[in-house]
């Protein structure tokens, strides 16, 4: 019989396996004494009996583990050893250990990652810039429907990071006040440029208690060089749209004399403009009703409505947007085609109420339009030089559209001023 005393100090999200051999549960947690560190995984019952007791950074006494050769394929820990939970184990609370450390960092700089190898395990830290809405995708493997999200982080060397959240970390994780993130465990990836993985074994800390995030929020929020700093991203080297971040600020005029969208492939680029005017001309159809299909309908003009992709008839249609508008810096002008969900960010409708003002209500629909001018908004586009008829032109397609951030629009403002004074 033996008992530890020890800090949890990562706690893994109950999995679930099923394989020739049966089906089961597991969740694992790292635990820290003043000796060092070990992993514990508990199973099955165990699983859900200990799950909702231990807590993350809490301190317990552990009894009656079995200890195994450690498998060093699931685990980075530092020890040759690791505990299984038994029917035996028992795990009590102790409320008088403030001399065991807490969760341990071995913090990496992200200017580092663009040199590190693939699927390397990192410890990082960063203030989060901004991040992604919540995504569902389905896991191939077991055709389960998982939850992700990305965040974006940057440290003082100016370098900005994808990080990919999964599960109720993703669904849970609320990054409107942009803390500071601390992530130990993340598994590095090669996939655009050099991104980052939170594995169900890494620990994610916001606004840990620690001196390298007070000094990280401290340079962010009171330095003049955190305050001013351009980011660069290395999770997307020509800033599409998996990065999910705006951090190739353009004015208009700077997207057009760079040439942006000439090239083989589509250029991405961010910029601030006001609507200055909105087509309302065709700027909604009639498309098919199924989920995955947004083809034009034909009306058969008797009640049914056909899509020729999907080669069949429907009793209904839904609204699809395609709205041309023209968005305005203080050099230039561009012609932008906003579909759905842009377009409806600008009209603050939806389609469907929009598609029935339009039948109903011609005057009030003109009204949308005309509230929707001289607003002004961040939008991310995408150009690409398209040709229709033997005539080539740029394609400018609006990706993303959102309110302006004032603050950091300022910062940028500010920036550029500093840095056409020194040129002048």
């Amino acid at each position: 019989r033996w008992t530890i005393c020890a800090r949890v100090t990562q706690k893994g999200q109950i999995r679930t396996w099923s394989n020739s051999r049966g089906e089961g549960k597991l969740f694992s947690i790292e635990l820290v004494d003043e000796s060092g560190e070990i992993r514990a995984t508990a199973f099955n019952d165990q699983a859900d009996k200990f799950f909702p007791l231990i807590e993350l950074n809490k301190v317990y006494y552990f009894t009656k583990g079995v200890l195994k050769t450690a498998n060093k394929q699931y685990t980075a820990v530092k020890n040759d050893y690791e505990m299984t939970f038994t029917n035996e184990t028992s795990v009590v609370p102790c409320d008088d250990a403030q001399h065991l450390p807490s969760v341990q960092f071995e913090f990496v700089s992200i200017s580092d990652l663009e040199n590190t190898p693939k699927d390397s395990i990192v410890d990082v830290i960063g203030i989060c810039k901004s991040y992604e809405d919540v995504t569902k995708i389905t896991v191939k493997a077991n055709n389960r429907e998982v939850s992700k999200r990305n965040v974006h982080l940057m440290d003082t060397s100016g370098k900005l990071v994808t990080a990919t959240l999964w599960g109720s970390e993703a669904e849970q994780f609320d990054g409107s006040r942009q803390p500071v993130i601390a992530i130990k465990g993340a598994r590095v990836s090669d996939f655009g440029g050099r991104s980052l993985s939170v594995l169900s074994s890494s620990t994610v800390v916001i606004n840990p208690d620690s001196p390298e995030a007070f000094k990280l929020r401290g340079w962010y929020e009171f330095d003049s060089e955190g305050q001013l700093l351009e980011c660069t991203s290395i999770s997307d080297v020509r800033g599409g749209p998996a990065s999910g971040v705006n951090t190739n600020w353009k004015t208009l005029f700077e997207a057009k004399s760079e040439n942006l969208g000439q090239g083989d492939k589509a250029d991405y680029f961010s910029c601030v403009g006001t609507v200055v005017h909105l087509r309302k001309e065709n700027c909604m159809y009639q498309a098919c009703p199924s989920q995955d299909c947004n083809k034009k309908v034909i009306d058969q003009q008797n009640g049914l409505y056909r899509c020729e992709k999907c080669d069949r008839e429907f009793p209904n249609f839904k609204y699809r947007m395609m709205l041309l508008v023209t968005i305005a810096d203080c050099l230039e002008y561009q012609w932008v085609t906003c579909f759905q969900e842009s377009a409806e960010f600008i009209l603050g409708q939806n389609a469907a109420f929009l598609g029935e003002l339009k039948e109903k209500n011609e005057q009030a629909f003109e009204e949308v339009f005309q509230n929707a001018n001289f607003n002004t908004y961040e939008f991310r586009i995408r150009v690409k030089l398209e040709t229709y008829n033997d005539e080539s032109r740029i394609k400018a397609t609006a990706v993303d559209v959102k309110p302006v951030n004032y603050r950091e629009y300022s910062k940028r403002l500010i920036a550029s001023i500093r840095r056409n004074a020194q040129l002048g």
